[in-house]
């Protein structure tokens, strides 16, 4: 029997070191930390792990040992191993030390490095792409219906009289309660969608009447310059998603359970989406406030590009620096000439938009041309997406993903970034202690990578990108 579609009996956990995707080898995370180890010894795998592995977020070869670890050296640790887990893509010269047959689990990114794709085939190595493993069936919490049926709610008037695609909606703040409502506002394509600041004035508005929406939580927004008193008196309407949990919100959450089955596959299985966004934002702004030293951040024009996961991220990070006036745009917005207006003068983009495959290098959310005419100089793109030459980002500008070598490059005078990795920004241990736990949950959890590729679990089957072998 070929030895992938065994039961793994044991596991090579790998050190990242310079490949294709980390040049210089300053990706340091380690794909297992010693504790999610311990679980999988004590599940009755073998474990063998590389010597100073975790030594770049601070995890010892002891701490490996204490938890049931075999530590082997680099030369040792791909020999005869039905599979082999790492965190970023493997190197050319590791790849000629893989088994025949054997498995191997990382962030694979199979489509951007092809002379990779084709030694792995040639090699008849099975590859399963962490990025590619998804939620099966899709897991919605109650917090995020209960954003998404509120929005409903507030938007069902606009909808019975045909006015939304003029609304402008305006959240006030952020917060995992809103995100749904935010999310579900960008499905429904108003004409504009911002999340403002709980302290703003009502001079600092920029919208009122009978063709603008407030939603807000009363839950955590006390209103502290009475701007819902004054709103109201312009005719400009208002919804409390906090009074509407309390009035129908169990009701509202069932009903949405009842209507909606589950989707067969949900979010990425292993991911740290959210903290992928904070850092790109965060380091977008940093290289603003550096670039532009007398800009007053609080005013500065910031856009989102999405609103899923990742632009999420960017918008908390975006919210908790202070700017009053974040722009998230969705299809609509960022449809051929609407974009023009949004990208004019704007200080930060943020691009959280993903597309799907043969839009790939044939649709540019974001041109040349458009940094060039559009964008100040010494403006900042932070692109979330990334990609290849063979796999284009939406922002023309990136060709290929930048790493911490060169996180930037410089366009007509427009910074642009698109980190291969952005949590290596200073979420290095953090997001690596995440990612473990999820590859263990995949390993032993209610998917059972442990027992081989034969019969794959629903989430798993796309991400087998090379194999069966």
């Amino acid at each position: 029997m070929s030895m992938s579609f065994a039961r793994y009996s044991s596991i090579a956990l790998v050190k990242e070191i310079e490949s294709p995707e980390n040049p210089g080898g300053l990706e340091k995370r380690v794909a297992l930390v010693p504790d999610d180890v311990g679980r999988l010894v004590q599940a009755g795998i073998k474990v063998y792990v590389e010597h100073g592995a975790g030594e770049g977020v601070s995890f010892t070869d002891d701490e490996y040992l204490k938890n049931g670890a075999i530590m082997q050296t680099a030369e040792q640790i791909y020999l005869d191993k039905a599979l082999i887990i790492k965190f970023k893509g493997p190197s050319l010269a590791s790849i000629e030390n893989m088994s025949e047959g054997c498995t191997l689990f990382c962030m694979a990114h199979f489509n951007s490095y092809p002379e990779r794709a084709k030694l792995l085939q040639d090699k008849r190595i099975n590859v399963i792409a962490m990025e590619e493993i998804y939620e099966s069936p899709n897991q919605e919490s109650d917090t995020r219906i209960l954003g998404r049926v509120a929005m409903n709610q507030a938007l069902d008037p606009f909808f019975s009289d045909n006015s939304v695609g003029g609304l402008r909606v305006r959240i006030i703040g952020w917060s995992e309660r809103l995100r749904g409502a935010i999310n579900r506002c960008g499905n429904r394509n108003p004409r504009s969608l911002q999340v403002i600041q709980p302290n703003i004035t009502f001079d600092e508005l920029d919208a009122s009447g009978s063709n603008a929406l407030y939603l807000y939580d009363s839950q955590s927004f006390d209103d502290p310059h009475n701007i819902l008193a004054q709103l109201k008196d312009n005719g400009t309407h208002l919804f409390d998603m906090h009074e509407f949990e309390r009035e129908q919100g169990q009701q509202a959450v069932e009903a949405y359970r009842a209507s909606h089955p589950p989707a067969e596959f949900g979010l990425r299985r292993i991911q740290c989406l959210h903290e992928t966004g904070q850092a790109g934002a965060r380091y977008g702004m940093d290289l603003l406030k550096k670039n532009k030293p007398s800009l007053d951040i609080s005013n500065c024009k910031a856009v989102i590009l999405g609103y899923g996961n990742v632009g999420q991220g960017a918008l908390d990070e975006l919210h908790s620096q202070g700017i009053k006036h974040i722009h998230v745009l969705g299809r609509a917005q960022t449809s051929s000439g609407r974009i023009d207006y949004w990208l004019k003068d704007a200080d930060i983009v943020v691009n959280g938009a993903e597309q799907a495959a043969d839009l790939r290098g044939n649709n540019f959310l974001i041109s040349n041309q458009h940094i060039k005419d559009l964008m100040p100089h010494n403006s900042v793109v932070i692109d979330l997406v990334g990609g290849s030459p063979t796999n284009r980002s939406p922002v023309e500008a990136v060709i290929s993903c930048s790493f911490l070598t060169a996180p930037y490059l410089v366009q007509d005078g427009v910074f642009v970034s698109a980190l291969w990795g952005w949590p290596m920004m200073g979420m290095m241990r953090e997001t690596a202690i995440r990612y473990s736990s999820q590859i263990v949950e995949v390993l032993i959890g209610h998917e059972q990578l442990i027992d081989g590729i034969k019969d794959l679990a629903p989430g798993i089957r796309p991400a087998l990108v090379c194999g069966p072998f």
